[in-house]
């Protein structure tokens, strides 16, 4: 008979990466790394084993993490006055290894304790009555949470039978984070997401119809140049039959390690340059209809931040922003490519009386960017994010 491997429990821990949105969450690890591991444009889980974590030990981490807000609770006051020498000598206290969620509570009390992200990149692909229990849990000792969310995979959630994902949906979990990437096959199959346009709908009306709140995200450019109008539009179309909450732009980077760097270097994928990826997002966001998500375009990586509204009372503004960027003289066009990526520009518009125009002028001068060169500066550039 074979023995079932024992997780020997070796403190807190927290997987590497959470979504932009959920910046203020505390992190709760329930799985680790990515059972998938195959998309070839991401870095983030290569080489690590993908594992469940027990649930003995998600309860731990939990009882640590309630613990220690009960602890900051008694040191600052209702007012809101903070000791700081009371918490440098309560943190001083715990061993090394322990600090980590410390400092979890602390920042998590700090931005006013209302959410709570579930890691790593597919915390679905837990046995139904493990995460009901999990979730529970955290219900008790945080009642008054408004919101705790997760990554899961398409091909996860349409595995799951629907009273299941409803359990886990009235246990807590109200938000899922899907990584649909694209609508287009062509695509899925060439980047070798695990699932297929079929997939991604029927696992975003599952969740709906769980009664949970479903953020899809988008990366454009990732069709190439061969594909760029059939990612746009199949894209749109998958969105459109399942009419999420939110769809989240996430602008594709090419980044070193990756199965798409190697293709890249090949000449067998070429990327988009920016030029191309706003005609791209102009078309993906022309084309959605029949919706009334919000639009999120909230990374560093995004060629324009301020594309943000909601569908469809907000659908022209948006293309117009897009539209904002084309009607730029190629100098200036430029100048807002870097000074986007700089951090300084959200939207053309950002541009009009800049006090920060200068100092992309002079980044520009410094680095010789010139119209012939300006997509390999952007791609550097936007490896640093990644």
């Amino acid at each position: 008979m074979k023995k079932k491997k024992i997780d020997n429990y070796k403190g807190f821990e927290q997987g590497p990466i959470r979504p932009p949105s959920e910046a203020s969450s505390l992190l709760i690890r329930l799985t680790r790394n990515c059972p998938w591991n195959r998309c070839t444009f991401c870095r983030v889980y290569k080489k690590r084993k993908f594992s469940l974590r027990t649930v003995e030990n998600i309860i731990k981490d939990i009882d640590f993490l309630h613990g220690y807000i009960e602890r900051i609770q008694q040191i600052i006051d209702p007012g809101g006055f903070v000791d700081n020498k009371a918490i440098n000598t309560l943190y001083n206290s715990f061993k090394e290894k322990d600090r980590m969620a410390f400092n979890a509570a602390m920042n998590w009390y700090a931005s006013g304790m209302n959410s709570i992200f579930l890691q790593d990149a597919n915390s679905l692909i837990m046995k139904p009555d493990d995460l009901v229990f999990v979730l529970e849990y955290i219900k008790k000792c945080f009642p008054d949470v408004d919101r705790i969310t997760s990554y899961a995979r398409s091909h996860t959630i349409v595995r799951i039978k629907q009273p299941d994902l409803k359990r886990i949906a009235d246990a807590g979990l109200n938000r899922i984070h899907v990584g649909m990437e694209s609508g287009s096959d062509i695509v899925l199959k060439k980047i070798n997401k695990g699932a297929d346009k079929e997939t991604h709908i029927k696992a975003g009306l599952k969740v709906k119809d769980a009664g949970m709140e479903l953020s899809e995200y988008v990366m454009p450019g990732l069709g190439g140049i061969d594909y760029s109008i059939e990612h746009a539009m199949e894209t749109a179309l998958a969105l459109n039959s399942i009419n999420p909450e939110f769809i989240r732009i996430r602008t594709l980077a090419v980044t070193n390690g990756t199965v798409l760097a190697e293709e890249t270097e090949k000449g067998e994928f070429q990327k988009p340059n920016d030029t191309m990826m706003a005609k791209e997002l102009r078309l993906f966001i022309e084309t959605l209809d029949g919706i009334n998500s919000y639009i999120k375009s909230d990374h560093i990586l995004n060629l324009f931040e301020t594309v943000n509204g909601k569908m469809p009372e907000d659908k022209e503004k948006m293309i117009n922003i897009i539209d904002r960027f084309f009607e730029l003289e190629p100098e200036k066009r430029i100048l807002y490519q870097i000074g986007r990526r700089m951090g300084f520009f959200r939207g053309p518009d950002d541009m009009d009386d800049s006090p920060h125009l200068e100092r992309v002028e002079q980044a520009c001068d410094l680095y010789g960017v010139t119209p012939e060169n300006v997509d390999f500066v952007i791609a550097d550039l936007m490896k640093r994010f990644v």
